[in-house]
């Protein structure tokens, strides 16, 4: 629910195709399998999974995980070019000689 609210809802996204629908699903996923340990016991329990920590799991995986790609991505269009352009020297003519 997390991912589909945050791709088709919010429309914060890095990729567009479905594959970053499935990226987002993998990784909510897990954040909600880490949310119960990471962020503790409390509030609703539905057999044996508390529902709170699962979704801000989520939440917060999702978000960081669109936030570091799009901060790199940024990071590498900022970064000078490796190569060195190949400039012409441009070099004055010689003058015309009158015959």
């Amino acid at each position: 629910m997390v991912a589909a609210a945050y791709h088709y809802v919010f429309r914060y996204h890095f990729l567009e195709s479905s594959d970053a629908v499935i990226g987002k699903l993998i990784i909510g996923w897990l954040g909600a399998w880490l949310g119960t340990p990471v962020l503790g016991h409390w509030l609703w329990k539905v057999e044996n999974v508390y529902i709170a920590p699962t979704f801000l799991g989520a939440i917060a995986t999702i978000h960081l995980t669109i936030l570091t790609a799009k901060a790199l991505a940024k990071f590498a269009s900022m970064r000078p070019s490796l190569r060195e352009e190949n400039k012409e020297e441009i070099r004055p003519a010689k003058p015309a000689v009158a015959a």
